[in-house]
């Protein structure tokens, strides 16, 4: 089998892939008329931590199902080939840049998988955020699943399977795949292998993103991503009096607003220019004008959808800072407790080992717990400048 086949980035997932692997040459079977009904089911959850993969694990087993060499998803054959690069006719991928997915959006994706494929294989739907389903999304969803067609398959996204991610009842209908968080180890290796990186740089990106490749990647080939990192890490440092507090929140804050509106900048303005284009923008004559006047509507619909994503592209910067805090405090309870585990931030082994010296492991428990309700709070719709403002005073206090 090709060492590039479709399960190969899936990092540290050996048990999820053998599940996987043995589901899509069920699948196979079954088309050749030897059903398996051990092996393969129509629905499935993929869940698991940041940086687990959920939607790399669900695209490749999209793949497999439709590998036209029995199942076992060489990533050579068409089938393969065009699942993992987006354009296969059968494989819809449901993936929200906002912080929702509309009931209407959902109807329309029901719909979809109610035909029959188009090709020899299956119809496969991909919802990478299922836990941003709304209520009556849900409920569209949950019909189709109880009621499936034949040669359809449904791969939801999700955190976990608690009723705050995942309806009760689509999850009692879904076989689960529980996706870990990679070891900084087995991510390191991969990096080396993969990408050709310097192993020592390999090893620190690996244990600085505490599981997610991707973040790995940024943090060893972006100066940018490290300088931000480096910021992140310097608040516990500048946290000297409620004053320092406040003003921490507020930089980080901004700093992430900023971050997110220079991440979706370009693109607002592509999608912009072409609806415009698309809606008879620079014409000349009275259909023209008519038309521009009458797309206003469709303007103010894009606008409030760029809002929304660049909302969700704040919030993702605030998770990433977040994640970077978890990770010191987590060291310097590691330190305190002297237990024998790899540290997160190597490299910032003196800063750990002095706030070690200076805080009771209850303080800095207390510090961790406080940084994982921020996350939970702005998760919940809570106000980001709030949030941070709440944590950054029980980060002083201890």
């Amino acid at each position: 089998m090709s060492p590039q086949d479709v399960f190969s980035d899936l990092v540290g997932q050996d048990e999820p892939v053998r599940i996987l692997r043995r589901a899509a040459a069920a699948a196979a079977r079954t088309m050749a008329g030897d059903p398996d009904p051990g092996g393969m089911t129509h629905a499935w959850i993929f869940t698991g931590p940041p940086g687990a993969r959920r939607a790399v694990a669900a695209r490749a087993f999209a793949a497999a199902l439709q590998c036209e060499r029995d199942g076992i998803g060489c990533g050579e054959c068409h089938g393969c080939h065009t699942t993992m690069v987006g354009t296969h006719a059968d494989v819809h991928v449901v993936a929200t840049e906002g912080l929702s997915i509309g009931v209407k959006e959902t109807r329309m994706l029901v719909l979809r998988s109610a035909s029959a494929p188009s090709g020899s294989r299956w119809q496969v739907v991909i919802v990478e955020d299922a836990d941003r389903l709304g209520e009556r999304a849900s409920n569209a969803l949950l019909k189709a699943i109880e009621e499936p067609s034949p040669r359809t398959v449904f791969l939801l996204c999700t955190p976990s399977v608690h009723p705050d991610d995942i309806m009760v009842t689509i999850r009692s209908r879904c076989r689960l795949v529980s996706m870990i968080q990679p070891s900084a180890a087995a991510l390191s290796e991969f990096l080396v292998r993969r990408h050709g990186m310097v192993p020592e740089q390999a090893g620190w990106a690996a244990a600085a993103a505490q599981g997610d490749l991707e973040r790995a990647r940024q943090l060893a080939a972006d100066p940018e991503s490290r300088g931000r990192r480096d910021e992140v890490l310097g608040v516990p440092r500048r946290l000297t009096n409620i004053g320092a507090c406040f003003e921490a929140a507020t930089k980080l804050e901004a700093a992430t607003k900023l971050e997110a509106a220079s991440a979706v900048a370009d693109l607002d303005v592509a999608e912009r220019s072409a609806l415009e284009r698309a809606l008879g923008a620079g014409g000349t004559g009275r259909g023209a004008t008519s038309a521009m006047r009458g797309a206003a509507g469709q303007l103010k619909e894009l606008e409030r959808n760029q809002k929304a994503r660049a909302t969700r592209a704040q919030r993702d910067a605030i998770d990433r800072a977040l994640q970077d805090l978890v990770g010191f405090y987590r060291d310097v309870l590691v330190t305190s407790m002297r237990a024998p585990v790899a540290m997160v931030h190597g490299d910032l082994a003196a800063v750990t080992s002095a706030a070690a010296e200076k805080w009771a492991p209850e303080s800095t428990l207390r510090r961790l717990e406080a940084v994982l309700a921020c996350r939970d709070s702005i998760d919940r719709n809570v106000k980001p400048q709030v949030a941070l403002e709440a944590m950054m005073v029980t980060l002083w206090r201890g």
